[in-house]
C-alpha cells in the first residue's frame, strides 16, 4: 500500500487519524490490494455464516427447550448485546494501538460459543454461547473495516461493499446450513461449524502478517480536513441521523431475519425447512444490494443512495403483511436488494464525518446495528407473544419511513470523485 494513500492507517499506534489525504488521485495510482479484500470479505462471510446459525435454530431450540418469544429475544439480545458494547470499545482502543492479530484472537471465542452451544441444554448455557459468537463479532468488525480501508486504493465506498458483501452471503448461508444440516442432524452438530472458524482464524492470522508492516510507528501527521467537511454543529447532527437512520433499517432486517421464519409458518403453514429457504431469499438480496450501495455512493455520492435505499424500501414494506405466500417470497427481495444497499454508504459517511476517530466509530455504527438488531429482537419477540407475530410486521412495514430523516444530512463528494 503506497504510504501517501491512507495517512490514518500509518499513524494507527498513535492518536492521530487521518482517513482522508489525497483520496483520489493518488490512491488510485495504486489500486486496491484485491486479495486483501478478498481474503477479509471471505472472513468477513465465515464469520457472519457462523452468527446467522444462531438465528437459523431458533425454531429447533424453541422446540427443544419449549421457549417463548421473548426467550428467543433474549438469545438475540445476549449475542448482539455482547457485540454492540464492546465494538466502540474495541475500536477506541485500535485507533490508538492497532493489534495485527487481534481478528484471529477474537474469532477463537466464535468458534468455544459454537462448540459450547452445540452442547447447551440449560437456557443460560445458551445465552452465554450466544453471548461469546457476538464477542468474536465486537473484535472483528472494527479492525477489519480499518483494513478493508487500508486495502481499498482509495475506493472506499467499493471496498466496504466487498466487505459487507462477504458479511451478507455469510448471513445468507445460515438458513440453508441449518435447513441440510442442523435439522436433520440436531443441535450436536452446530459443533461441525466450528471448523468454519478453524478455517477463518488461519485466513486472519495471515492477513494480519500483511497489515503489521502497514502499521509500523512513523511520524504523526496532521489531520486534514475533508474539503466538504461541515462544522462541529452540523457533523454532530449528522451523525445522529446516521444512527436514526441504521435504527430504521437495522430493526426491520432484524424483524425479518429473527421472527420470518415464525411469520411464515405461522401465517402459511409452511414447514421449517421451507421457510428457512424462504429467509435466504431475503438474506441473498440483502448481500446483493449490500455490495452495489458502496461503488453507487462512489460514483453518485451517499447521501442519495442513503435516501433511495431507506425510503425506497417503505412501498414495499407496506405491501408485506396483505401479501400471499409466493409475493412475499417476491417483495422480500425487492426489499433486501434496497434496503441493504445504505449499509456501506452510512458506514463511509460516517467515517468521513470522523476521519480522526475512524476506528471508534467504525465499531459504534458496527455496534449500533448489532444493538438495535438485538434490542429490537427482544422487544419484538415480547410485543409478539402478546399480539401475534402478524401486528409485529404490521407496525414495523412503517420503519423505512424514518427515511425522509435523510434531508438533514449535509452533501459530500464520494473522495474518488476528487
Amino acid at each position: 500500500m503506497n504510504k501517501s494513500v491512507i495517512v490514518s492507517e500509518e499513524a494507527a499506534t498513535t492518536p492521530v487519524i487521518v482517513a482522508d489525504v489525497a483520496p483520489g488521485r493518488v490512491a488510485k495510482a495504486a489500486g486496491p490490494a484485491y486479495i486483501v479484500l478478498a481474503g477479509i470479505s471471505f472472513s468477513h462471510f465465515l464469520n457472519d455464516t457462523m452468527q446467522s446459525l444462531i438465528a437459523s435454530v431458533y425454531p429447533i431450540l424453541k422446540d427443544a427447550y419449549a421457549l417463548d418469544y421473548a426467550q428467543i429475544g433474549m438469545i438475540t439480545l445476549a449475542f448482539q448485546f455482547t457485540a454492540s458494547l464492546l465494538q466502540p470499545v474495541v475500536g477506541h482502543f485500535t485507533d490508538k494501538k492497532a493489534q495485527p492479530f487481534s481478528l484471529a484472537i477474537g474469532m477463537g471465542f466464535t468458534f468455544f460459543g459454537l462448540l459450547l452451544l452445540s452442547i447447551a441444554h440449560l437456557y443460560p448455557v445458551i445465552l452465554v454461547a450466544a453471548a461469546l459468537v457476538g464477542l468474536g463479532s465486537a473484535v472483528f468488525h472494527p479492525e477489519s473495516a480499518r483494513i478493508a480501508r487500508l486495502a481499498s486504493g482509495g475506493r472506499y465506498g467499493f471496498a466496504q461493499s466487498v466487505f459487507q458483501l462477504g458479511g451478507s452471503f455469510g448471513t445468507s448461508m445460515g438458513p440453508v446450513l441449518a435447513a441440510l444440516i442442523v435439522v436433520p442432524f440436531g443441535q450436536p452438530s452446530i459443533a461441525w461449524f466450528s471448523s468454519i472458524a478453524f478455517l477463518a482464524i488461519v485466513i486472519l492470522w495471515r492477513i494480519g502478517v500483511w497489515y503489521k508492516p502497514q502499521i509500523t510507528p512513523k511520524k504523526s501527521a496532521a489531520v486534514e480536513r475533508h474539503p466538504d467537511l461541515p462544522d462541529s454543529r452540523r457533523v454532530r447532527t449528522a451523525l445522529a441521523v446516521l444512527v436514526a437512520l441504521l435504527f430504521s433499517k437495522q430493526l426491520y432486517v432484524s424483524s425479518l431475519s429473527s421472527y420470518y421464519i415464525f411469520y411464515l409458518i405461522d401465517k402459511f403453514q409452511v414447514s421449517t425447512q421451507a421457510a428457512q429457504l424462504y429467509l435466504f431469499l431475503f438474506l441473498a438480496a440483502n448481500a446483493v444490494g449490500a455490495f452495489f450501495g458502496g461503488p453507487l455512493g462512489d460514483r453518485f455520492g451517499r447521501k442519495y443512495v442513503i435516501w433511495f435505499s431507506i425510503l425506497g424500501a417503505l412501498p414495499f414494506t407496506l405491501a408485506l403483511p396483505y401479501a400471499g405466500l409466493y409475493a412475499s417470497a417476491v417483495l422480500t427481495v425487492f426489499i433486501g436488494l434496497i434496503i441493504s444497499s445504505a449499509t456501506s454508504s452510512i458506514i463511509v459517511f460516517a467515517q468521513e464525518l470522523m476521519p480522526h476517530r475512524f476506528g471508534m466509530i467504525s465499531g459504534v455504527f458496527f455496534g449500533v446495528a448489532f444493538g438495535i438488531g438485538g434490542l429490537g429482537a427482544a422487544v419484538l419477540g415480547k410485543l409478539a407473544d402478546h399480539t401475534g407475530i402478524a401486528f409485529v410486521y404490521h407496525l414495523c412495514a412503517f420503519l423505512p419511513a424514518l427515511g425522509l430523516l435523510a434531508v438533514f444530512l449535509p452533501k459530500i463528494r464520494p473522495a474518488s470523485s476528487e
